[in-house]
C-alpha cells in the first residue's frame, strides 16, 4: 500500500514536472501574446532600446529600455499614441521615433537621462520612415505625395480638391493597377531628404524636405532600403525606375545621391540641395538589387543583389563595392544560401548576415575579402541583427518559443537570452514536442520536415493528422513560431502536425528551391506524397487514415491539386486562398512577374504549365470534402478563385463551405477573424476526423449556413 501511494506521488509530481496540469495553447493566447517590435542595442552595448505591444488588440504599445548586464527594464513612454521607427542615436544618450502625437506622424527626439520627448519635424503630411545621419543633422524621409509637385502643399491642395470630387472612377493606363490589397491612385510614396538646424526648438524644427524622385510616378522600396554614408556624403536607396514593364519587371536598382553640396545661406531652405543627382550604380544588372549597407569607416558598401531578370526568389548574393576603387566583388558566390539580411562587423571586413537553413533561419559570418562563410548559430528563425563590439544582438523564435531578444559573442559562443516578454503569459502552457525528420523525396534527394505531437499526447495512442502545406511557394514551414499558421494550435487540439519542405522551398539550396519553376504539380507533389508516407510509418501514432491537408496561396493550390490527384488520401481539405485556374489568375493577379517566372511565361507564349498542372482541368476527379476561406481584398490570388473553387464543389455535392472575410487581404491578420478563422478551420477538421473533439473546440455553435459571412467589415475592427 506505502509503495503504491508512492508511485502515485511520484507519477503525479512527474505528471507535473511535464506541464501534464497546465493549459493548451489557444488562438486567444496567440492573440494576447506580447509582440517584441523596433529591436535596438546602444552603441556601447549597455542597453537595449524595444517596442512592446501588449497583445494584438491591446493598445499597451510602448518603449522600453533594459540593462543588458543587470536586466533591469525601464518603461520610457507612455503617451496613448505609439511609436514605431526607433532609432538610436549615434552617442546612445538619446532615441528617435515616428508618433502621431501631435496629430499626424512626425519625427521626435528622447533623451534616455530623461524629460519629455521634443517634436523634431512639422510638416503638411505624415512620415511614413526615416532614416538618420551619425551627427543627427540630416534626415532621409518616405512620404507618399503627387508625382510633379514642388511642394508638399501642392499635395495637400490635390488630396483636397479630390476629397471635394462627387465621382469615384478609377483610371488606368498602364498596369500594375493594384497591389496587395490596394488599388493604385495618384499618390506615390517618394524619398525626401531634410536637415535639422539647430536645436529641436520651434524655430529648429524640420518644415523644409526636398523631394529626391519628384517627378517619379512610383515609389521608393521602403525606408529600411536607405542608407547613409556614414559621414552623411551620400545616401544610397533602392527603387524601380517608372516603366510601363514594372509590373512584369523584378528590377529594382540602388539609386546613390550625393550631399555634399555646400551652402552659403543659413536658412533651412537653402542649405537643402535644390535638385537631387541620382546615378544608378547597379544599372548594369536587370535583376533585384536591394538592402545596401555601408560599412562604419565608409570605406565599403555591401548590398544583396539577385541574377536572374524576373525572378523574386532567385539566390540574393552579396556585393562589396570599394568606395575608393570603385570594384565590386561578388562574395562568397559558391555559398548556396540566400541573404536575408546583414550587418558589418567592427573590423569592417566580416558581414553577419542571416540566411534559411534546413529548416532554421541561421546566423552566419562571412569574410568580404575571402568569402570564408562561418555558420554562428543555428535554432529557430533569427533576425533584427545588430552588432555593439563583439556581440550580435538578434531577434529568435522557434515552433515552442515566441521571438525575444538574444545574444551570441561572434564566435558562436556566450549565447544568452536576454528577454522573456511572455513568461507571464506562457508560463502554464504545454507546448508540444516536435522534431524535424529526413526523406528520400523526388529523384530520392533528401528533404526535410517537421513532426510535432498532440500536447497532451499519451503513448499507445494514435492520433488524426493536421497535414500542412506552406504558401511561396518559395517558402518554408520551418522551425518558427508563426503568427498565423502556428503549428502548436492544430497539437493543442488533438492533432499529430506534419509539416515538409518540398521541392521549391527555401533554405536548401538554389537548385532545390528553382527545382518548383515550372513544375507546380510535379516535384512537390511526390515530394508530399513520400512524405507523407515516410512519416505514417516512422512515427506509427500518426494516424493515415485520420488525416486532413490544409494551406494557403500556394498551399491553397496544392489542395486544389490533391483534391485532382490525390483524391482518396485525405478526409478533407482546408484550402485557403488556393489558385484554381492557371490562366485566369495569371490574367488578374497583381505581380506578374511572379506567375511569369513560375509558370515560364505568359499562357500564350507557348508555356503549357497553364494547362498539365491546372487545378481546373481535374474537377471531375474531385470527391474530398473542402473548406474555401478567402479575404475579399486579395489581390495576389484575387477571390474569384476561391468562388470558382466552391462552385465546383457545390456543382459536384461535394461537402463544402466558403468563408469570405470582406475586411482582408491574402493573410487573415485582425485578431477577432483570426479567432473566426480557427473556429472554422477546427470544426471542419473536427467533423471529418474526430467528430468527438468538437464540443472541444468552441465552435459547435458556428452557424451552418453555407451563405453565412465569416465576420461582416462593420462587425470587425482594427
Amino acid at each position: 500500500m506505502k509503495k503504491s501511494l508512492l508511485s502515485c506521488v511520484a507519477g503525479a509530481l512527474l505528471m507535473l514536472a511535464f506541464g501534464s496540469y497546465g493549459e493548451n495553447f489557444t488562438v486567444e493566447h496567440l492573440n494576447n501574446l506580447n509582440r517584441l517590435h523596433d529591436v535596438n542595442v546602444s552603441p556601447n552595448g549597455e542597453n537595449l532600446i524595444y517596442g512592446l505591444k501588449k497583445g494584438a488588440q491591446s493598445s499597451d504599445d510602448h518603449l522600453y529600455l533594459q540593462h543588458i548586464k543587470s536586466g533591469k527594464i525601464q518603461q520610457i513612454t507612455s503617451h496613448q499614441q505609439a511609436e514605431s521607427n526607433v532609432v538610436i542615436s549615434a552617442d546612445g544618450n538619446s532615441i528617435y521615433f515616428l508618433s502621431a502625437r501631435s496629430g499626424s506622424s512626425q519625427i521626435w527626439q528622447l533623451a534616455l537621462g530623461g524629460g519629455e520627448a521634443q517634436q523634431l519635424s512639422d510638416l503638411a503630411l505624415p512620415i511614413d520612415g526615416f532614416s538618420v545621419t551619425p551627427d543627427g543633422k540630416t534626415f532621409a524621409l518616405t512620404i507618399k505625395v503627387k508625382p510633379g509637385c514642388q511642394s508638399l502643399a501642392c499635395t495637400v491642395a490635390a488630396q483636397q480638391a479630390q476629397a471635394k470630387q462627387k465621382q469615384g472612377v478609377r483610371v488606368y493606363d498602364q498596369l500594375m493597377v493594384r497591389h496587395w490589397d490596394s488599388w493604385a491612385d495618384d499618390y506615390k510614396q517618394h524619398l525626401f531628404i531634410a536637415r535639422l538646424l539647430g536645436e529641436a526648438t520651434n524655430q529648429g524644427k524640420i518644415s523644409q524636405v526636398t523631394d529626391l524622385m519628384p517627378d517619379w510616378q512610383g515609389d521608393i522600396a521602403g525606408i529600411d532600403q536607405v542608407s547613409f554614408h556614414p559621414q552623411g556624403k551620400s545616401l544610397v536607396f533602392s527603387a524601380k525606375l517608372p516603366a510601363k514593364g514594372n509590373a512584369w519587371s523584378t528590377n529594382y536598382d540602388l539609386f546613390e545621391v550625393d550631399l555634399t553640396q555646400k551652402s552659403t545661406q543659413k536658412t533651412i531652405q537653402d542649405a537643402l540641395p535644390t535638385k537631387a543627382q541620382l546615378t544608378n550604380i547597379t544599372q548594369d544588372n536587370l535583376a533585384w538589387d536591394a538592402d545596401p549597407v555601408f560599412s562604419s569607416n565608409g570605406r565599403f558598401l555591401a548590398y544583396l543583389s539577385m541574377s536572374k531578370a524576373g525572378a523574386e526568389s532567385d539566390k540574393f548574393s552579396i556585393r562589396v563595392r570599394d568606395n575608393i576603387t570603385g570594384q565590386v566583388k561578388n562574395i562568397a558566390r559558391q555559398w548556396d544560401r540566400s541573404v536575408a539580411e546583414m550587418v558589418f562587423g567592427v573590423n569592417n571586413r566580416t558581414l553577419y548576415v542571416t540566411a534559411q537553413d534546413l529548416g532554421q533561419k541561421s546566423l552566419f559570418a562571412i569574410n568580404s575579402e575571402f568569402g570564408d562563410v562561418r555558420k554562428v548559430y543555428s535554432l529557430g528563425y533569427s533576425a533584427d541583427i545588430s552588432l555593439a563590439g563583439e556581440v550580435i544582438y538578434f531577434t529568435r523564435h522557434s515552433l515552442n518559443t515566441p521571438q525575444d531578444i538574444f545574444s551570441v559573442n561572434t564566435d558562436g559562443y556566450g549565447l544568452k537570452q536576454l528577454t522573456d516578454v511572455n513568461k507571464e503569459k506562457l508560463g502554464k502552457i504545454n507546448f508540444a514536442e516536435y522534431k524535424q525528420f529526413s526523406f528520400k523525396g523526388w529523384s530520392d534527394e533528401t528533404v526535410y520536415g517537421y513532426w510535432m505531437k498532440p500536447a497532451n499526447f499519451e503513448q499507445g495512442k494514435q492520433y488524426p493528422i493536421a497535414y500542412l502545406v506552406h504558401g511561396g511557394p518559395q517558402s518554408s514551414f520551418g522551425n518558427m513560431f508563426h503568427l498565423r499558421w502556428n503549428a502548436q494550435l492544430w497539437a493543442a487540439q488533438g492533432y499529430g502536425v506534419v509539416m515538409v519542405d518540398f521541392h521549391g522551398s527555401i533554405g536548401y539550396g538554389q537548385k532545390f528551391t528553382d527545382a518548383i519553376t515550372g513544375d507546380w504539380g510535379g516535384k512537390p507533389l511526390e515530394d508530399l506524397q513520400k512524405g507523407f508516407d515516410f512519416i505514417t510509418q516512422d512515427q506509427p501514432w500518426l494516424d493515415s487514415q485520420r488525416a486532413c491537408a490544409l494551406g494557403g496561396s500556394y498551399g491553397g493550390y496544392m489542395m486544389n491539386w490533391f483534391a485532382g490527384q490525390w483524391p482518396e488520401q485525405f478526409k478533407c481539405l482546408i484550402n485557403h486562398a488556393g489558385v484554381f485556374d492557371l490562366s485566369s489568375f495569371y490574367a488578374t493577379t497583381d505581380e506578374l512577374w511572379f506567375v511569369e517566372h513560375e509558370m515560364m511565361g505568359a499562357p500564350w507564349q507557348g508555356s503549357d504549365n497553364y494547362t498539365k498542372h491546372n487545378p481546373a482541368a481535374l474537377v471531375s476527379k474531385w470527391q474530398t470534402p473542402m473548406l474555401v476561406i478567402q479575404g475579399e481584398r486579395d489581390y495576389r490570388v484575387p477571390y474569384a478563385q476561391s468562388l470558382a473553387t466552391f462552385s465546383a464543389l457545390q456543382r459536384q455535392h461535394i461537402p463544402s463551405r466558403l468563408v469570405m472575410f470582406p475586411d482582408e487581404n491574402h493573410h487573415i491578420r485582425q485578431p477577432e477573424n483570426l479567432k473566426r478563422w480557427y473556429q472554422e478551420v477546427f470544426s471542419w477538421l473536427a467533423r471529418f476526423t474526430a467528430p468527438q473533439q468538437a464540443r472541444q473546440t468552441g465552435t459547435e455553435n458556428l452557424p451552418a449556413s453555407t451563405a453565412t459571412t465569416a465576420v461582416s467589415a462593420q462587425q470587425s475592427s482594427n
